[in-house]
This record gives structure tokens, sequence and C-alpha cells, in this order.
């Protein structure tokens, strides 16, 4: 269950702490004709970036160009956590980060393993990101929602929105 007091006090370090739970999110190149996939996220907090092993010739690593930006969306694990990032993004062939996140899952995807002439990087670094947690409490769920239905000037306090902006 997702912590809202860490919402509040700590969003980033929570952010980065969800988004290492995940096995997959959903990568998107602004302004391309292509719809947002699903990628793995490989994270570097202190660094501030996220990595994503992709294969040179699919639509999302044609789609980046110099100067892209891209939105990286996840939902944590219980789906009580949601968050959008956003910033830019581009492509890069780094021994020591191939390295670094290398893993029998990765290795599957690529013939070649490490030097398969298909592997690339997608390097992503997060400028800024909104998130949206909610109380995973049912009976706080259902007491939110019953004081809702009986005065039509209140909504459900369910959880919080935050706005995380990331060092430039």
């Amino acid at each position: 269950m997702v912590s809202l007091s860490a919402t509040r006090e700590h969003p980033k370090s929570q952010l980065w702490e969800e988004i290492n739970r995940i096995h997959a999110g959903m990568l998107g190149i602004h302004g391309s004709p292509h719809s947002m996939q699903p990628m793995a996220p490989q994270v570097d907090e202190k660094g501030e970036t996220i990595w994503f092993f992709a294969k040179l010739g699919t639509d999302i690593v044609n789609d980046i160009q110099p100067n892209a930006t891209a939105t990286f969306c996840v939902v944590g694990k219980d789906h009580d956590y949601h968050a959008c990032l956003n910033g830019p993004v581009a492509l890069r062939r780094d021994p020591e980060i191939i390295e670094r996140y290398w893993s029998s899952m990765v290795e599957a995807w690529y013939e070649g393993g490490k030097n398969d002439p298909d592997l690339t990087l997608i390097e992503f670094r997060p400028h800024s990101a909104e998130i949206w947690a909610s109380t995973g409490n049912v009976v706080k769920l259902g007491w939110e929602i019953a004081k809702a239905n009986l005065n039509d000037d209140e909504t459900p306090d369910v959880g919080l929105r935050q706005h995380v902006d990331f060092a430039a």
C-alpha cells in the first residue's frame, strides 16, 4: 500500500522506489505518430536517469530525433500509485551502462548478447513528474464515497496529487 505521507513529504524518492518496483511502464515520444509502448525501466536514481534497452530499427528508436522529448507513465504494483514523467530522451550506446543493467531477462531479447549490433539504449532524463497516490484503505474509501453521495458539494478525498521537478 502506498504511503500518502511519503507522497506528501518525499515524492521524488517515493517515485524512484515505485519505478524500481514495476516491470514496465509506457514510454512515448512527443510528436510521434506511434502509440506509447511498454518498456522496462532501469533506474539510475543518483543520476536522475531512466535507461531502456531497445533495438535499432524499431518505431520508438526511429522516432527519437535530436532534442526529442518523451513521457513515461507508470502504474504502481498495487495500483494505488500513478505517475507521468516528462523530459528529454536520446539514444546511446554506452558499454558501461549496458554492463550495469544487463540481465538474463534483457539477454533474451538480443541474439548477439551485449554486442548485438541492433542493441541501443534510450536515455530518459525526466525534468518533471505528476504523481497521483490513492488510499488502499477500503474503509476510508467507503466513508469518503458515502460522504460525497450525501453532500452534492463534496467529492471523495481518497488521495493526493504531487508535482516533482528534477534538477535540469
